[in-house]
């Protein structure tokens, strides 16, 4: 017995030497160290891709609203009048026994609208129905703020959607073809599914492939697509149609607008260039193809659980999902995309109370005087250059907590329940009409500037370029991010650097090419725009080429966020050091690191590699505190330890 217990003392020991020695350091791997114990017990679930400080907080959020809308539906709440329409939606989303049985019923009215464009001239004719009712289309008009003067709305011309969401995936003949393979077969499974024979299915999707092949080539790839002020191209409306031969896009605006607008901002030149050899009387059969798989992918969702499950293949291939999501949060999930807005102001006047929301208010008016006092004693700003930047920061508009309404595109339709005949599919499609509609309806009008642009109860943050706003939702305040109960360096460290990170957005490469109003505008000396170019750059190779799970990171695609991130951080400790509260470093820096704790498969991280214009969560957290002085002598990093980098390389900015 007791050589059986030296055994078991001696086992114990060398577990304990094993554990110590593979325990990372903070002086090495901070974000490892610090994060370690989550890092080991957090399992990532079998139906989502990545778990993080992020979607542990969604989670809450989940929990508390879908409890409230389950009793709802039961009737064991009172459904508030602001959510009537989501509630009769969600029950249709929740009634798996009536979309099983009526299975691609619902579709056919939609498939049909696509079958009877027999000719190029038909689709032509077409075309204003087809883009007001929000289908699947090669190229269409949108309106948005203009950005050339943020106080009007302008005419837009985009490119549609890619079967493989971004052309980076074109690029490469493997990657291609494995792609296209899954795609693929998702596709005609559920052409199958839609009445078609096995043959239709194959030559369907052979020819739609072909076609969204062919628009690949003419798109921007993720990195040139994350450099905004390249998508602001407006020309003369009539030039844009004497370009495009094959179609007449002054009839088709007339149609819209009731006239031509004079003016339409052209999105990805060479797309809009090669509209007439993309799309003619010998592609139509492709490009018709292409609209009906494209359709067919994105309502199947709204089907019977065979179908929705189909539906998500692709994307769960993608991100190395290894199952599809429970019926039951499939619903919650569209019924909750479709009405955010709605849900998101019942869940910041539910669930965010006043006295957090004034406490934020406080903190994001407290980082703002700091990036000013950081921008009057910066050494590298000429003071031209740095008056149009502290008037930029002083026209910034500040949202916390929730909006005081929803849009009105939630007033133009009501959601027509199973008693009436409606189905899951009509109803969206009768929603995204109405979205479409007014969107068209806000061209010639003053842009909106009191619009959110996220849902109160998403967890996120923003910084918008054409209002020059910064938004910080109710669903982002809590732990880890935020809380009443955490040290102030502990929020500081947290959403104080989030929050500086969106106001610093504003100094980015693309929102420093906007004015204090949101317009396209370069307030800048030539000799300081240089700098910050030079700075930017730096940024740029700090980050570009860094090994992470899945490839490497293009450090051009993630600069924005890189100096965000960096102006965030720094700006937030500065805040820190003048707040009532004695500063603890150490929880500052710490709780930086546990905010972008994640784990995720490895599919997913090199999805996010090519489409993420954020670097990995671990060098979020590392690169960065390496760029901090006080980092260093707050751990006592020394030259040797890994998290070390010596001063004349650590990048600062703002």
């Amino acid at each position: 017995m007791k050589c059986m217990l030296s055994l078991v003392l001696a086992l114990m020991m060398m577990t304990s030497a094993a554990l110590a020695q593979e325990a990372p350091s903070l002086k090495d791997d901070f974000y490892e160290a610090v994060n370690a114990e989550w890092l080991s017990q957090t399992q990532i679930p079998a139906d989502a891709p990545e778990v993080s400080a992020f979607s542990e907080m969604e989670d809450k959020v989940e929990t508390v609203l879908k409890a409230d809308f389950e009793a709802m539906l039961t009737g064991d709440k009172e459904v508030e009048e602001s959510l009537v329409d989501f509630i009769e939606f969600y029950r249709l989303a929740a009634d798996y026994e009536t979309r099983n049985a009526l299975g691609a019923e619902p579709l056919e009215p939609y498939i049909q609208q696509i079958e009877r464009l027999d000719s190029l001239a038909a689709y032509e004719e077409a075309l204003p129905e087809l883009l007001r009712g929000a289908m699947p289309l090669p190229f269409y008009f949108y309106v948005m703020t203009d950005m050339g003067d943020a106080s009007v709305n302008a005419l837009y011309f985009s490119p549609g959607s890619l079967f493989l969401s971004v052309k980076d995936y074109y690029m490469d003949d493997d990657t291609r073809t494995a792609l296209q393979g899954i795609y693929g077969q998702m596709s005609q499974n559920l052409l199958v599914m839609a009445g078609k024979t096995q043959e239709e299915a194959q030559q369907i999707v052979s020819e739609a492939l072909a076609f969204d092949e062919r628009m690949a080539a003419y798109m921007r790839t993720t990195a040139e697509d994350s450099d905004t002020a390249a998508s602001y191209n407006p020309q003369p409306l009539a030039q844009l149609d004497e370009q495009v031969a094959g179609f007449d896009l002054t009839a088709l605006a007339e149609a819209l607008f009731g006239e031509a607008p004079e003016t339409v901002v052209v999105i990805q030149p060479k797309h809009a260039a090669a509209i007439d050899e993309l799309v003619n009387e010998e592609t139509f059969p492709q490009m018709k193809s292409w609209m009906l798989v494209s359709l067919v992918n994105s309502l199947s969702a709204y089907l019977g659980e065979e179908a929705r499950v189909e539906a998500t293949a692709f994307e769960r291939t993608l991100s190395g999902v290894a199952e599809p999501s429970s019926g039951a949060d499939a619903a919650y999930d569209a019924a909750t995309a479709l009405f955010s807005e709605v849900v998101g102001i019942y869940y910041g006047k539910t669930y965010f109370g006043e006295d957090a929301r004034n406490e934020v208010q406080a903190m994001v008016e407290q980082m703002v005087q700091v990036y000013e006092n950081r921008l009057e004693n910066n050494t590298w700003l000429s003071d031209q250059t740095r008056e149009m930047a502290i008037r930029k920061l002083d026209a910034m508009v500040i949202r916390v907590g929730y909006p005081d309404q929803a849009s009105p595109v939630f007033s133009m339709v009501h959601t027509v329940p199973a008693s009436q005949g409606g189905t899951l599919v009509d109803n969206v499609m009768a929603y995204s009409r109405a979205d479409m509609e007014y969107n068209f309806s806000l061209y010639g009008q003053a842009a909106n500037r009191n619009e959110w642009p996220l849902s109160a109860s998403t967890v996120n943050a923003m910084y918008s370029l054409m209002d020059n706003s910064i938004s910080f939702p109710a669903a982002i305040l809590q732990e880890p991010m935020y809380s009443q109960e955490q040290s102030a360096s502990a929020n500081y460290g947290a959403i104080g650097a989030v929050i500086a990170h969106e106001i610093s957005h504003a100094f980015d490469p693309n929102g420093s090419k906007f004015d204090e109003n949101g317009s396209l505008s370069n307030w800048w000396t030539p000799e300081d725009l240089q700098k910050f170019e030079a700075l930017s750059q730096a940024m740029v190779e700090e980050f570009d080429g860094l090994p992470s799970v899945g490839g490497t990171v293009n450090g051009a695609l993630t600069v924005t966020e890189n100096v965000a991130d960096a102006g965030g951080l720094s700006c937030a400790l500065e805040a820190l050091k003048q707040a009532e509260e004695e500063p603890d470093l150490e929880a500052f820096f710490t709780s930086w690191a546990r905010a972008w704790r994640n784990r995720a498969t490895e599919a997913y991280q090199t999805m996010m590699l090519t489409v993420d214009v954020h670097a990995p969560s671990k060098l979020r957290a590392n690169i960065q505190l390496q760029n901090i002085d006080d980092f260093f002598t707050t751990f006592g990093i020394e030259e040797g330890d890994g998290m070390y980098r010596a001063p004349e390389d650590r990048v600062s900015i703002w």
